[in-house]
């Protein structure tokens, strides 16, 4: 009798394998979703899990507080951390030089595709980290191991402004951000800004790199990032738009696009085209 339940039992289960019941990210486990979950594993509909990077001054709990749970609520695997510390023991990164933060960043996305069993991941980044998403693909040279880039208000060909630190100050981080400032510099304000190291080493020669889609999102209200056009790449294979191209009375400014429902929206029809929705506004009608 055991016997015959033993094979039964194996019999059932190369049925379900043979037919494809069993589906996921990873053999052999089953397919689910959630926001810095490492048991997470990535669904058939939604294959590369998510690297989320947070913006200048801020961390990655924090600048995806909003964002993240979004996302993982819609079927993926998300995954942030704070990159650039210049201690640990103070919550505010981004703020060490570009190129320490990018090898801390490429580290963490061979984590999530070890992890997750992945081969390719999609990037979301914000501010400092939307400099990140698309400088770590060209510079470091994992552009192979990325599907996606959606960048929110890069700073890519450099910015006549230096308060990137905002971000912190908008998670209840100023005093620690001033903190670090006065401490130990910020190394990353330097590169960011107009004719700044890492803005030179990312602009030489094409941005966009073959295989990735790259998203750029930015706003016109946007009082950090200026002008508001140094965001955006104009190269084959990418998408550049204004969130007032689709919602002209959206107010959102820098910080703000982290924590954009109308921003959210957009963010996740550019990661699954295919099943683009109708975005709906929070300001008015949408075009």
């Amino acid at each position: 009798m055991r016997h015959r339940l033993r094979r039964t039992a194996a019999a059932l289960l190369a049925a379900v394998l043979l037919t494809g019941v069993v589906t996921s990210g990873t053999a052999g486990a089953a397919a689910s979703s959630g926001f810095d979950d490492w048991t997470c594993k990535p669904s058939a509909a939604h294959p590369n899990p998510l690297v989320l990077l947070h913006g200048l001054g801020g961390n990655g709990p924090g600048n995806y507080s909003y964002l993240g749970p979004f996302l993982a609520a819609r079927g993926y695997c998300a995954f942030t951390l704070t990159y650039g510390q210049a201690t640990p023991a103070i919550p505010v990164g981004g703020t060490v030089s570009i190129a320490q933060s990018s090898k801390e960043i490429a580290s963490f996305v061979q984590r999530v595709r070890r992890t997750t069993g992945a081969a390719k991941v999609d990037i979301v980044g914000h501010s400092e980290g939307g400099f990140q998403s698309i400088y770590g693909p060209k510079v470091l040279g994992y552009a192979d191991q990325v599907g996606k880039v959606i960048a929110l208000a890069p700073p890519t060909h450099g910015t006549t402004f230096g308060g990137l630190v905002s971000v912190g100050d908008y998670l209840g981080l100023g005093p620690l951000v001033d903190q670090v400032l006065q401490q130990f510099g910020c190394p990353a304000c330097d590169e960011l800004i107009v004719g700044g190291s890492a803005v030179a080493k990312l602009t030489a020669g094409p941005i966009a790199q073959p295989g990735v889609r790259y998203t750029v999102i930015a706003s016109r209200f946007d009082a950090l990032v200026t002008p508001h056009e140094t965001s955006f790449i104009r190269e084959p294979g990418v998408t550049n738009e204004f969130v007032q191209d689709t919602c002209p009375l959206d107010p959102v400014g820098h910080v703000g696009l982290a924590f954009d429902p109308t921003v959210a929206q957009l963010v996740a029809n550019a990661l699954d085209p295919t099943r683009a929705t109708r975005v709906a506004c929070a300001f008015g009608p949408a075009l």
